[in-house]
């Protein structure tokens, strides 16, 4: 139905069903009611939500909440739409945690309306495009009492070129409310601003007369064709009505129209008993019609004794209504008498024709078992009073949800299927001579309170194994890092990806840009240096430390050049060589949108530079508005960046793989990302037409600490949490060394009283869930796991950390002694933080110098040289069959032979 104006009721009034000037009832009528949440009341708002979703359609104003979590539960549990700012909106969308964004609306303050009324409209509809692109999302404007910005968007609005448009009005009056609803808008009215019974309280407004205010009617009677609907939304008929029989019909709360014959009011039920139950008066979508939505009570509408004035009721509103007459009426002993009185006979039934359609396979066989599913399910729903309008509700409930639940099929019935375990619907069968690999899959953020994900005895903890009393295969399991998405569900998606943005260039670029990024406005792909000072406003003390990082991740990268090239005679006149020349254009991918990470752009910008590569690209994915964060451009112009690839994800990889009209293409990419974005690299590096090399795999982040008796818990705890609040997917291990129980213990306390101080608990609940704490007894126990698992970080928090060193063969990074936190790599230190994950550590170098450079080598010989080495070379190439090469050596020993011996 048309939005025409809403009913404004506090929380504590649905509390206590009581309102000032209309009663609930009353309001339930007028359908659409708006309420405040404060951060206080989210569990109250929920509550009544759920308990009156099939009486309201509810609007909530949620401006003042800060989690987004609180926003979301308001809409999973039935809110139609929510009110929010400007920033509120940028955060849902940038969290990709809701699908319809026309759920929305924006809510501004009164200061909007100062100034040039075609401006302030433009600039609202261009920062909502920004956000949203092309989907609707209304306005909410507080406070009104100047039209002209209204109307200046209501003239727009004609064409189709602005949002709906709320209102609170700065004057509490009858004149206000009927102007803005004749304009187009659509007023909050305050419940107690409203009455049904204008004879007793004259000084507030007649409810009816907004209602027939917002209805159009081209008759030269004026009557309002009104369509009669019952609660299943079935259309009983049409009639008219007027001002007087839409306010009785809310005083009386009964279907009341105008009778054209009769000329005066038309009561439903009054003369025949067969009475309609009033459950809402609204307005077709153009509100040149009203419509009633009415519980019909006895034979039917129609005066032909018919359900409606179209006939019978069809499908189940018609199943419906023959259970409930032969509930009454079944002879006692028939076979639907007998399903009415035995549940263990219906069960029987509801179970057998669910299997009936499970094994069906022709559409005619699944609609005829649909069928009887359907039959046997609404019997026990009317054996229970449950009604059609209940079940309809309930799936209106479940439509309404933000968010998606996994969709996983309970244990028993999954097994008895065939399905392997409960984890994913779509996961092959068990085969019993197929051993499937047995795979974590990452805990997601905990969804509510009664979630335990990373909880163990009430607090924040990891699972804990004791490597003398545990099966080695426990301890393997233990430290498996969490799954990721299949491959192929992410070749899938990527696959596509990169093909069109090789095809189209930068036109699939800046379209996968609008799409993933909201970044709309973008015209082009590439901001190009030399980078304009506006970009790079920033506070000092962050210059500085950006300043201060770069430095020393200058120094440390300079460090590792090689002094001077290699040199080396091998025999006799036989001289090879080696020196290292900078990798000409390198691509940098920088994580960006929500996050603002200058360290990652330091971390690969600052290396590139002191190697010498001529053309550093950096991509990053904007802002919703376009633009990329300040620190990220000011760390570009520090490097030398030619441009600054305005993109993210497989796209921007493919751009710099391939190369477009405005992205120059690359010979290296470098940098983490996410699935997707590892994915893009590893494609592109395999496909011999990009020429493009890729710095390493990548997964999520990790740390192992290996602490002993020495360690500071504290120091300990924030370690682990530095990198369990990087994402659920992260992981953590502690490898205990010959602590007690009591020391043990201390860790723990501290990781549950860090962890809860921390804004992001939940990511690291999530984390925690699949990380473990490992006892060893001594300090060779501990390097054998460390190697084992090869983590990204390792923390060496024990007696003679340095000591240790020595006994590192797979790391990425390794953090000594108890001054020295992770954290410090990350950022300033001078180390790299662009590390092999997921184990690969054992393969791969993080991110150095040399990743930025290679190596060329060369060979130099003398005739004396060539001579020496002839026979080997010769041999060599004959045992190979490769006469070309033996005879490249021997023409030029017979030249050297027919030379005189002093010009050797």
């Amino acid at each position: 139905m048309a939005e025409k104006f809403f009913v404004s009721v506090d929380l504590e009034n649905f509390q206590s069903a009581t309102c000032e000037g209309l009663d609930l009832k009353t309001i339930s009528y007028l359908n659409r009611v708006y309420t405040v949440v404060t951060p206080t009341k989210v569990d109250l708002a929920n509550s009544l939500l759920l308990k009156h979703f099939n009486n309201f359609t509810t609007y909530c104003d949620v401006t003042a909440l800060t989690s987004l979590k609180d926003i979301l539960s308001l809409l999973d549990n039935g809110a139609t739409k929510v009110f929010v700012t400007f920033n509120q909106l940028k955060a849902l969308v940038e969290e990709a945690i809701v699908e319809d964004l026309g759920r929305f609306i924006v809510s501004l303050d009164h200061s909007v309306c100062i100034g040039d009324p075609a401006t302030a409209a433009k600039e609202i509809k261009e920062d909502l495009m920004n956000i949203v692109g092309n989907t609707p999302v209304g306005i909410q404007v507080h406070d009104v009492h100047e039209w002209k910005l209204l109307d200046t968007m209501q003239e727009h609005d004609r064409h189709g070129g602005h949002p709906t448009r709320y209102v609170t009005l700065a004057r509490n009056t009858q004149d206000y409310y009927i102007k803005a609803i004749s304009g187009g808008h659509v007023p909050i009215v305050p419940a107690s601003a409203l009455t049904v019974e204008p004879e007793k309280n004259p000084n507030l407004i007649p409810a009816w007369l907004l209602i027939t205010m917002a209805v159009r009617s081209d008759r030269p009677d004026g009557l309002y064709p009104t369509i009669v609907t019952n609660e299943h939304g079935v259309c009983l008929g049409l009639v008219y009505s007027n001002d007087k029989s839409v306010e009785t019909a809310l005083q009386t709360g009964r279907g009341v129209y105008h009778s054209r014959s009769r000329n005066g009011l038309w009561i439903k039920g009054a003369e025949s008993g067969d009475i309609q139950e009033l459950i809402s008066v609204g307005w077709d979508c153009d509100a040149d019609a009203l419509k009633f939505t009415v519980r019909q009570k006895g034979i039917g509408f129609c005066h032909l004794k018919t359900s409606t004035c179209f006939g019978p009721y069809a499908g189940l509103s018609r199943l419906e209504q023959t259970l409930k007459t032969r509930k009454v009426s079944a002879p006692t002993g028939s076979y639907t008498a007998r399903l009415f009185n035995n549940p263990k006979l219906l069960e029987a039934k509801i179970m057998e024709e669910a299997s009936e359609l499970c094994e069906a396979e022709s559409p005619e066989d699944i609609a005829a078992e649909a069928a009887d599913l359907f039959y046997f399910a609404l019997t026990k729903c009317v054996a229970a009073g449950v009604s059609l309008e209940d079940i309809e509700h309930s799936l209106d409930r479940k439509s309404s949800k933000a968010t998606r639940r996994k969709g996983n099929a309970k244990a028993h019935w999954a097994q008895k299927v065939g399905l392997r375990g409960t984890t994913n619907g779509s996961e092959r069968p068990e085969n019993e001579d197929q051993k499937q690999e047995n795979i974590k899959e990452a805990a997601s953020i905990p969804k509510s309170s009664q979630d335990l994900a990373g909880i163990r005895g009430g607090k924040v903890q990891m699972r804990r194994y004791d490597i003398k009393e545990a099966d080695p295969r426990t301890i393997l399991d233990a430290l498996q890092r969490p799954s990721q998405r299949s491959t192929d569900d992410i070749m899938n998606v990527v696959i596509p990806i990169v093909s069109d943005v090789r095809d189209r260039g930068d036109v699939a670029l800046l379209e996968y840009t609008h799409k993933f990024e909201k970044a709309i406005s973008l015209k082009t792909p590439v901001l190009r240096a030399p980078f304009h000072e506006n970009l790079m406003q920033l506070p000092p003390e962050t210059i500085e430390a950006i300043d201060v990082s770069f430095e020393n991740i200058r120094r440390f990268h300079a460090a590792q050049q090689d002094d001077k090239p290699l040199r080396v005679e091998t025999m006799p006149g036989v001289m090879c060589s080696r020196f290292s020349r900078a990798i000409e254009r390198v691509g940098l991918y920088v994580p960006g949108g929500t996050a603002v990470l200058p360290s990652t752009a330091l971390m690969l910008g600052v290396p590139a530079m002191v190697a010498g590569c001529k053309n550093i690209v950096i991509a990053s994915p904007p802002r919703s508005d376009g633009t990329i964060t300040p620190e990220i451009i000011y760390v570009a112009h520090k490097v030398g960046a030619e441009s600054i690839v305005l993109a993210g994800g497989a796209q921007a990889v493919a751009a710099m793989a391939y190369g477009t009209s405005s992205v120059t293409k690359v010979d290296k990419i470098l940098g983490p990302g996410n699935q997707f974005v590892t994915a893009a690299k590893m494609l592109v590096s395999n496909d011999t037409t990009a020429g493009v090399s890729i710095d390493m795999p990548a997964g999520p982040s990790e740390v192992l600490v290996i602490a002993d008796k020495t360690a500071d818990p504290s120091f300990v705890a924030s370690d682990l949490l530095s990198q369990a609040e990087h994402g659920t997917d992260s992981q953590v291990v502690l490898i205990a060394v010959d602590l007690t129980e009591t020391e043990l213990a201390a860790i723990e306390d501290e990781v549950h009283v860090q962890a809860n101080a921390l804004p992001r608990l939940d990511i690291v609940r999530g984390a925690i869930e699949h990380s473990v704490t490992l006892l060893v007894e001594d300090i060779s126990e501990a390097m054998v796991l460390s190697n084992q698992y090869a983590p990204e970080h390792l923390i060496l928090q024990v007696e003679n950390a340095e000591a240790l060193v020595d006994l590192v063969e797979n790391a990425g990074s390794v953090f000594i002694g108890p001054w020295t936190p992770e954290s410090v790599g990350d950022y300033s230190a001078g180390v790299n933080h662009a590390l092999p994950t997921y184990g690969y550590a054992k393969q791969y170098s993080g991110v150095n110098l040399s990743s930025f450079t290679k190596h060329i080598t060369s060979s130099s010989l003398t005739k004396a040289g060539l001579k020496n080495v002839s026979d080997a070379v010769m041999q060599l190439a004959k045992v190979e069959q490769l006469e070309a090469h033996r005879r490249a050596v021997s023409i030029r020993l017979e030249r050297i032979d027919r030379q005189p011996m002093n010009t050797l």
